[in-house]
This record gives C-alpha cells, sequence and structure tokens, in this order.
C-alpha cells in the first residue's frame, strides 16, 4: 500500500540497522577484540600511538585505578582538560566503572568550576595543569583551601610533576590490583544501558549553567549512526581538532570511531590551524571535523597551499550554521566532496539532523539535512502545533537521543522536555516535502522589526556573497521607532577595507529595505565559546553599550 505523505513538518528516520543496545564498556571490549592491532589513537603533540588492544589495556588499567580510590557505581569524575590522551582513557574507563564522567570546559574560571562541581557533587577531578591563561592547579588549590568543594575527595594531576594534596594520573593508571579488576568484571554484567555516564554544562548565556546528562543509550547510538552517515569503517582516519569537553569530539568524534573501529586522530590540544592542516597531511586522514570558523581559519592560512590533503574524502561542519560559500570552498579546495552537515545539541547527544555523503551540493549547503534513524521530529507553532511543511516554526525532536534530564533540576527539565517526550530545541527551522530541515536561527535571535520578523542568518548568508567579506553576524538591537534595528558585524578578508554605505549599498534592490542593517560594526573577531559558537548576546550587549541605545517600548 502507497502510504500518503504527510503535509506537515513531521518526519522520522527508519533503518534497517537496529539501535545498539548495551553499555559503552561492553561495545568497547567487542572493539578492542574485533581490531586489536589496528591503530585506534593518534595524539600528535604526545607522540601516542596507540593500537586498540594498547588503548583496551590502558583503559582497564585506569579504569581498576579509579575503583581503588573508593569511587563507587554513580560517583561523578569531573575532566578539566584539553584534547590529550587522558581525556579519552578517562572516557571510555570511566564508563567501565559506571562513574558518570563531568565534562568541565577548559575555559571556565574560579566561579564557573565552583558551580559545576558543587552542582553535581563531583567525587574526583581529573585537570590538567594550566591551558593559555589558566592555571588550573592554581584555581582548584584556592577553592580547596578556601573549602567550596566540599564533595570533593581526589584530584589527580596529568603530568609527572607533584603537587601537594594531589595524586599523579599515572599512579592512579596503575594503582588497582586483582581485586579492583575482579570487581571491574563484576561490574560490567550489572551496568545498564540507559544508566547516566555522562554530564555535560550547557553554555549560561542566561543564568547558571545546565547539566545534560546522557546515558550509554543516548550517545552509543548517536555516534554510531553520526558515522553510519559518514560511511565510516576501519580504514578511516578521523581528524578531531573540536574540543573533546564536548559532544562533537567525545560522541562524534570519539564513539563515532570506536563504533565503526576508525582511528581517532588528535592534531593538537586546543584548535589551531596549521596543527589542523598538518596533521591531516601527514597522518592522511579521511574525514575532518570542525565549526565553520575552523574551516575558514585552515582555507585562510598563508601556508593552506602547502599541504596534500587528497586523503580526505569527507568529514563533519557543524556548531553553527555553515555559510555556503565555505562549504563549496571545502569541497573544492580541501578535497572533501562527502563533507556533511550535521545539526543538533548537547540535550540530544548532539545530533538529529545530518545531510548524506551523496546529497547534491545544493542540499548539503542549504539545508542540516534529514532525521538520523530510529529519531521522530517535528517543527511546531508557539502553541505547539506541528506547522505545514514549508513554515517556519520551533524544531523539536524525540527519540532514544533526548537526554534523561539536567541533573537535580527537575523544573528545567520540564520546561525542555514535554508530556510526550519532545526536546524544545529554541531553534527556527523549516522542513521540505523531502523532509529536508532548514535552520533559519535561534528563537531568541529572531530579530522583529516594525512587525516583521527578520531572520538574522538570511541576511547573513546575502552578506557572504560580498567579495570583500570573510564572515558575517548579524544581531537585532533595540530602537524606539521600530522596536529593533538590524546591526551587521562584519569582519574583513585580509588587506580589505570598505565602509557601512559601501555595505548598504550592496544590500540595496538585493534584499528587502527593512532587512538592510542600519548599523554596520567592522571588527577583527567575534566572542567566541571555546567551541567556536558565536556570542550573539554578548554582541548585542556591547553594541548597545557602544552606540549608547536604550529598548524603549514601540507605540
Amino acid at each position: 500500500m502507497t502510504q500518503i505523505s504527510t503535509p506537515i513538518s513531521y518526519d522520522h528516520g527508519v533503518s534497517d540497522k537496529k539501535l545498539i543496545g548495551e553499555t559503552i564498556g561492553a561495545f568497547f571490549d567487542r572493539a578492542v577484540e574485533t581490531w586489536r592491532d589496528r591503530e585506534a589513537l593518534v595524539v600528535r603533540q604526545q607522540n601516542v600511538r596507540w593500537s586498540w588492544g594498547e588503548l583496551g589495556r590502558r583503559v582497564d588499567d585506569l579504569a581498576a585505578g579509579l575503583l581503588s580510590l573508593g569511587l563507587e557505581r554513580g560517583d561523578r569524575v569531573g575532566i578539566w582538560a584539553p584534547n590529550r590522551s587522558e581525556w579519552t582513557l578517562a572516557q571510555f574507563a570511566t564508563a567501565k566503572a559506571g562513574l558518570i564522567l563531568v565534562n568541565v570546559n577548559p575555559a571556565y574560571r574560579r566561579s564557573e568550576l565552583e558551580y559545576a562541581m558543587n552542582k553535581v557533587a563531583c567525587k574526583a577531578l581529573i585537570l590538567a595543569p594550566a591551558l593559555k591563561t589558566s592555571n588550573y592547579l592554581e584555581i582548584t588549590d584556592d577553592l580547596v583551601k578556601a573549602k567550596k568543594l566540599p564533595h570533593l575527595e581526589h584530584i589527580v594531576r596529568l603530568g609527572a610533576e607533584k603537587t601537594p594534596g594531589m595524586l599523579n594520573f599515572d599512579d592512579v593508571a596503575t594503582a588497582g590490583g586483582n581485586a579492583e579488576r575482579m570487581k571491574l568484571a563484576d561490574l560490567g554484567a550489572k551496568l545498564q544501558f540507559d544508566d547516566a555516564i555522562n554530564i555535560q554544562f550547557t553554555s549560561g548565556t542566561t543564568g547558571h549553567p545546565k547539566g545534560a546528562t546522557l546515558s550509554h543509550h543516548n550517545i552509543l547510538n548517536n555516534g554510531y549512526f553520526v558515522a553510519e552517515g559518514l560511511k565510516l569503517t576501519p580504514a578511516d582516519r578521523l581528524c578531531i581538532p573540536v574540543p573533546l569537553y564536548h559532544c562533537f569530539g567525545m560522541v562524534m568524534g570519539n564513539l563515532g570511531c570506536l563504533t565503526h573501529g576508525a582511528t581517532m586522530v588528535y592534531p593538537a590540544e586546543a584548535f589551531d590551524p596549521l596543527a589542523t592542516l598538518q596533521a591531516v597531511a601527514e597522518e592522511r586522514c579521511t574525514a575532518l571535523y570542525g565549526v565553520p570558523t575552523m574551516f575558514i581559519a585552515q582555507l585562510d592560512h598563508p601556508e593552506f597551499a602547502k599541504f596534500d590533503l587528497k586523503s580526505l574524502r569527507t568529514g563533519i561542519m557543524a556548531g553553527s550554521p555553515c555559510p555556503i560559500e565555505v562549504m563549496k570552498k571545502v569541497q573544492s579546495q580541501m578535497n572533501m566532496g562527502e563533507v556533511t552537515i550535521a545539526y543538533g545539541m548537547t540535550e540530544t547527544s548532539p545530533v538529529s539532523t545530518q545531510c548524506a555523503t551523496d546529497d547534491p551540493v545544493e542540499r548539503r549547503v542549504s539545508t542540516v539535512g534529514q532525521v538520523l534513524p530510529h529519531i521522530e521530529i517535528k517543527i511546531v507553532d508557539p502553541e505547539g502545533k506541528a506547522v505545514p511543511r514549508g513554515a517556519t516554526g520551533e524544531f523539536c525532536t524525540r527519540g532514544y537521543s533526548v537526554m534523561k534530564g539536567y541533573w537535580n533540576d527537575a523544573e528545567k527539565t520540564r520546561d525542555a522536555i514535554d508530556e510526550a517526550g519532545w526536546m524544545r530545541t529554541g531553534d527556527l527551522a523549516t522542513m521540505d516535502a523531502e523532509g529536508y530541515v532548514n535552520i533559519v536561527g535561534r528563537l531568541k535571535d529572531m530579530v522583529i522589526r516594525g512587525g516583521e520578523n527578520v531572520y538574522p542568518r538570511e541576511i547573513e548568508e546575502f552578506l557572504y556573497s560580498h567579495p570583500k567579506i570573510q564572515d558575517v553576524q548579524v544581531i537585532g538591537v533595540p530602537d524606539p521607532r521600530y522596536g529593533e534595528e538590524i546591526c551587521a558585524w562584519i569582519k574583513l578578508k585580509a588587506g580589505q577595507s570598505a565602509t557601512a554605505e559601501e555595505i548598504r549599498e550592496f544590500c540595496k534592490g538585493q534584499i528587502a529595505h527593512y532587512k538592510i542593517p542600519r548599523y554596520i560594526e567592522f571588527v577583527p573577531e567575534f566572542p567566541m565559546t571555546i567551541t567556536g559558537k558565536i556570542q550573539k548576546f554578548v554582541m548585542r550587549e556591547q553594541t548597545i553599550e557602544k552606540l549608547g541605545l536604550k529598548a524603549e517600548k514601540t507605540a
């Protein structure tokens, strides 16, 4: 019988591939057996090259070592470190020991660390000595001395140096004995795939960050289906310059590789365009991840032309909307003909939709693809009613990928997930007749100018086509007459100069008059989170202050 296609914005992913119904630890052990002698992990700045067998041995050692500290199933263990081999060992070892790994943003400062550690009552913290201008050891020591971290029993530091009151990672990794190994084997049979395994704090753009709590089932399956979308095999080598503390690195990266036996390659502790290009060329990487700003930085690097990137085939661009021009350059100049766009959020493990590697280029540059297998999506109006195909509304998703909830915050969880299990994303989207989704902006970023709904993304895409513009972000700022006015922050290409009038002239007759930016700011950089997400609320605050604007009610 022919099924009549639905006229409303609802879809779900079908697949002949079933969901994985086991824990990360059980799956990891089978992967180690299957690919024992193949290369699993390359960490270039540490000269690490481990086979799956070697990775498996080290993970078991660390898991036993963590149990020797007296940590019990369900205890929270924080990790505050950049991309290093120890991060990956901690990810898999905590999963095997039934401990909940708490990802601490490497950019956090004192008050943020204190809040996160206490919110989830962390018993242990694994930390790097420092990153950039942050001295992690000093910050943690200060908080401990001030008795601000009452739950914290163990601090485990990376590196060979000793710090009073702290353990060394390598010592913990060799501390477990036969008793702990037997306990580990016993635990393996008791752990369930719906157990919480990971807490990730979502950026607190308003108020405190919330701890999205994810299970084995959430993230193992999402890593698997994202990597399926890229057609990864054990022959693939994935370059991961995105942070591990974020789903992009630890789920789409590490778990995507685990489920397909591919090699994880870390080019540097934190994103560096030159180190990433070197890693791709020298390691013969077949896939590369990044947010648009990362790809822009690589394409614009003065040494870009030196690197042989012919080994590249695929990858993912995600984290923020991808400019069409950048997508085209990544395909043509970086040899990533099968690059895909993925869309999601931490609370959904993270990916809900993804383009296929063989989708037409137009689809891949203008949409975030179709729904992933075993997930449902819909687009709704303010009353929660599904809108017709092509209409704009809020993107919602339901299925195995939706988090268990925000840690110890039933009210915020209820705000995000409705009674039917739908996660409200806060993103505005449209769905076409074939189920391809286009994200048109954030609900809170939508600008209402004189009663007209203006989506910043639309103006950004138009301005990207200006030959002098490298990057652009559009925001709304208060206006006494129209309620809000359009402001464009523009980053020009190296060596270029332009005037606000020139940009406005470029817009005239091309986009509606009410979409032409009234304010234009030329900037060297945008305020960004460590994952490369643009902080539009910071841009808004800075613009309001600089221009002396006041929010006034419209008549």
